[in-house]
């Protein structure tokens, strides 16, 4: 009887609903645990994690029994709830809708989780939306600038 093995990589990102600087600092590392219990709760694994204030990268070991938009969907939900019922924000907190899935291969992982460690320093330089855009393009991943994330510069 054959047997079936995969191997994928998928980096998530995401923001705030109008992209606001909603993330806090003074509880951002417990969203990071929060988030990581909910993709190793559905069978992924978990090789980076970062919140900054106004966006989230989340960097998986792909699990193919789960589809993505519905890893995505229980991470969004289950985390406003959570966010809104420990008032961590003073404001409504609602991730926006859409998110960006992009595949990376075994080679890409240590690149890829440096990228996502040191986002800090990364945004000194380049503001979200032009880091947005350019994974895009980087992907070669045709998009209407109308129905990319809402962005507030």
């Amino acid at each position: 009887m054959a047997n079936t093995y995969t191997q994928m990589y998928v980096h998530l990102v995401f923001s705030p609903k109008n992209r606001q600087a909603l993330i806090r600092n003074e509880w951002k590392n417990e969203l990071e645990r929060y988030i990581t219990g909910i993709v190793q709760n559905n069978g992924h694994k978990l090789l980076s994690i970062n919140a900054v204030t106004d966006h989230i990268h989340i960097f998986i070991g792909y699990n193919v029994n789960q589809m993505i938009p519905k890893l995505v969907e229980e991470i969004k939900t289950s985390t406003n709830a959570w966010i809104n019922e420990n008032r961590f924000s003073e404001f409504h907190f609602e991730w926006q809708k859409g998110y960006g899935a992009f595949s990376h291969s075994r080679s890409q992982i240590d690149v890829v989780i440096n990228y996502i460690l040191t986002q800090e320093e990364h945004h000194k330089k380049k503001s979200f939306r032009e880091e947005y855009l350019e994974i895009l393009r980087k992907n070669d991943i045709k998009f209407n600038a109308d129905y990319v994330f809402q962005f507030f510069d």
